[in-house]
């Protein structure tokens, strides 16, 4: 296929959110188009196709000009989160059926939590862990040899108990797969109808609990992640049916529905990840390459720091109470988006979030909306936010919020007036989000000041400047249509593939024969996965990575060999990368001291793809940059109402400075610059916030 064919002219983001279904189109032109349509919790796929039909129309495009749709969903983390595990079963080694049981010995928030933390459920309890006589070790030779009418009895029980689902754990199957395969084609042929996953293809690399977790859920949004993309598939029109229909994967990459359908589990962080990637593209062009990105959509806000342009990547993530051993840009989570409910704890405290009206019934102020005040109303109360969203479609009700709001003050007993609660919600919920960021930065060693806070999402840029200002960073970015940034972001990435591979060598026993073996390997499984999804050879480009640690220690630093490969020489110069990079990261290092070792071989391939260019303002006449405002209303600040001009975003001309406060409307968001605060407007119409001072 050539690069012509493979990188299309014509393409649509798509970000499914809790809220909104958020839909970008790039042109071969150069024109973005964007919009907005409510979700369809019961049904994505049709708020998903109702989206690209409508920017379809806007763009006055036919459906069958498309060349590309790159979708971001968070199906796999919502069906972990809210859906019953109840039918899933694991298979491990005998002698392990108690994997699961044992976890980890560590404790949330430290030892002094240990004497009232309770641990929480397994993801499958004990009497659904079946065994199967077999025994590799760490070098994946054969101690055992497989018992295959242990497995056959394994297939008999998932039958009788109506067990559709399993992961497939065996132990030490990250150095030899074997016997896994083996299993893999009995269970098949005496149960058809299971569904199952296997550790050495979901990700190989020792740790048998978080390989077993990793499987397990893989495993179980498998089903959820291939019904969705058939209720897609039947909601295409037949026009885009053919058209490739590519996927955001939680490592920052794409891939084709098929293959991510094989893997679901790669799609855990799918919508937050394409955000976070679009944001960096967005912090270069403002000129900053440190950013903390801040992503507030309906139901809660994702923080990631972006450092040199590149996201923080780990391997080490959870989704919910699950470990997942797999590479996500490094995402956390705080429950305050824009539908976070207020309410009134048993102790008589306010309290924001974590509960959310979502879109369904949604803020108090929206029709039909629900009965409990969130964080919108109160921005609505406040005056911060228009009567309308999304360019009309949707009418706020603002007394209907101020009423909501009353009776929770009547509620807290506090004597404080509407606005006062209205503005101490506000309060918490920008608290909630900078405490986050702190234990992201400070508490990590890292210095917040000498990053910008860059928001996006539908309800980020209201609140998001005092975010900057409560954490002294040193400025507040603010994309154009940030609401629908994450969908942008979509069409900023590359296809990707990430490989492993577990062994163990210390420093003094390297082979770099055996490595350049490994790495091989690794690229030629990560080459194929893209070429299956129609890449050119040409385009494919690699990260090659090591996972490192002091000999003793039980848990790695990810580095990336510089060249590609590996020889004693490389490996002292990788050594020095690992003492830098472990001090960095835990504040100290042992050079000199302490011997290393490598544990993790990593390979992460890349297919490259044109991405649209963000268009430069075109600055007006002479006297464009008096930009009249819209209307002036008031706004309440810091405990009184101000008489404050509100501006029409695309009126702003580029290379302009305005002094707050002010109130930015646009389609789909709208930006707070607070008392003390001045804007800037660049040329890419980025907003650029500081304090005065």
């Amino acid at each position: 296929m050539s690069s012509k064919n493979r990188d299309p002219q014509t393409r649509v983001g798509i970000d499914t959110g809790g809220t909104f279904t958020d839909i970008v189109l790039a042109d071969g032109g150069g024109d973005i188009h964007v919009t907005k349509v409510p979700s369809t919790p019961d049904n994505p796929a049709i708020a998903l196709v109702e989206g690209v039909q409508k920017i379809c129309d806007q763009a006055g495009l036919a459906s069958s000009e498309l060349d590309a749709l790159c979708h971001g969903t968070t199906v796999a983390t919502n069906a972990l989160l809210q859906s019953e595990i109840d039918q899933l079963a694991l298979i491990v080694t005998k002698g392990f059926r108690h994997i699961l049981e044992i976890a980890r010995q560590a404790v949330p928030d430290g030892y002094g939590n240990s004497y009232f933390w309770v641990k929480p459920e397994r993801i499958v309890p004990v009497h659904r862990v079946f065994e199967i006589d077999e025994r590799l070790n760490y070098k994946g030779e054969v101690l055992r040899e497989l018992d295959e009418e242990s497995v056959r009895v394994v297939a008999a029980r998932l039958k009788k108990h109506g067990l559709k689902t399993a992961g497939l754990c065996l132990i030490h199957s990250y150095a030899n797969p074997a016997h896994e395969q083996k299993v893999r084609d009995i269970l098949l042929a005496e149960y058809p109808e299971l569904s199952l996953s296997l550790s050495s293809e979901i990700w190989p690399e020792y740790r048998e609990y978080e390989r077993a977790v990793t499987t397990l859920v893989d495993a179980f949004v498998k089903p959820h992640i291939n019904n969705y993309l058939g209720r897609i598939d039947q909601q295409m029109p037949e026009t885009l049916k053919s058209k490739p229909f590519l996927v955001m994967q939680s490592s920052g990459g794409v891939l084709s529905a098929k293959q991510v359908a094989d893997k679901p589990i790669s799609t855990a962080l799918s919508g937050p990840a394409a955000g976070v990637v679009g944001a960096g593209k967005i912090a270069k062009l403002a000129g900053f390459e440190n950013v903390v990105t801040l992503d507030a959509g309906g139901t809660s806000t994702d923080i990631c720091l972006v450092e040199g342009s590149e996201p923080h990547v780990t391997t080490d993530a959870s989704v919910g109470p699950f470990p997942v051993r797999l590479p996500m840009i490094d995402i956390r989570t705080v429950g305050t988006g824009g539908g976070s409910i207020a309410w009134i704890s048993r102790e008589g405290h306010l309290k924001v979030g974590p509960i959310s009206a979502g879109s369904v019934p949604g803020p108090m102020c929206y029709p039909n909306g629900g009965d409990r005040p969130t964080i919108t109303d109160a921005n609505v109360v406040l005056g911060r936010l228009p009567t309308e969203l999304i360019g009309g479609g949707i009418v706020l009700d603002r007394e209907r919020a101020r009423k909501g709001i009353e009776a929770l003050a009547q509620e807290l007993k506090r004597g404080m007036t509407v606005e006062e609660l209205a503005e101490g919600i506000i309060e918490i919920a920008n608290w909630s989000q900078a405490n986050l960021i702190r234990q992201m930065t400070i508490e990590q060693g890292i210095d917040p000041r000498e990053f910008a806070l860059l928001s996006f999402g539908g309800s980020g840029p209201a609140q998001s400047p005092m975010v900057m200002s409560l954490l002294s960073l040193n400025a507040c970015l603010v994309p154009p249509n940030p609401g629908n940034l994450s969908a942008f972001g979509l069409l900023m990435v590359d296809y990707r593939s990430d490989q492993v591979f577990t062994q163990v060598m210390h420093e003094d026993n390297i082979d770099p024969t055996r490595i350049a073996e490994i790495y091989g390997e690794l690229k030629n499984t990560a080459r194929e996965t893209l070429i299956k999804d129609g890449m050119d050879a040409e385009d494919i480009w690699f990260q090659i990575q090591a996972d490192m640690r002091y000999e003793g220690q039980s848990m790695e630093v990810r580095v990336t060999v510089p060249d590609g490969t590996f020889s004693q020489e490389t490996f002292t110069h990788l050594a020095d990368r690992f003492h830098d990079s472990h001090e960095r990261t835990f504040g100290y290092s042992y050079k000199g001291e302490q011997k290393v070792e490598v544990v993790n071989f990593a390979v992460s391939g890349f297919g490259r793809v044109d991405k649209p260019e963000l268009p430069k303002l075109k600055k007006e006449g002479a006297g464009g940059d008096k930009t009249e405002p819209i209307e002036r209303r008031d706004v309440y600040f810091s405990g009184q109402w101000v008489d404050t001009p509100v501006y029409q975003r695309s009126d702003l001309q580029p290379a302009t400075t305005w002094e707050g406060p002010l109130v930015i409307q646009e389609f789909g968001s709208t930006t707070v610059v607070f008392p003390g605060q001045k804007v800037d407007v660049d040329n890419y119409g980025i907003l650029v916030v500081r304090n005065k001072d």
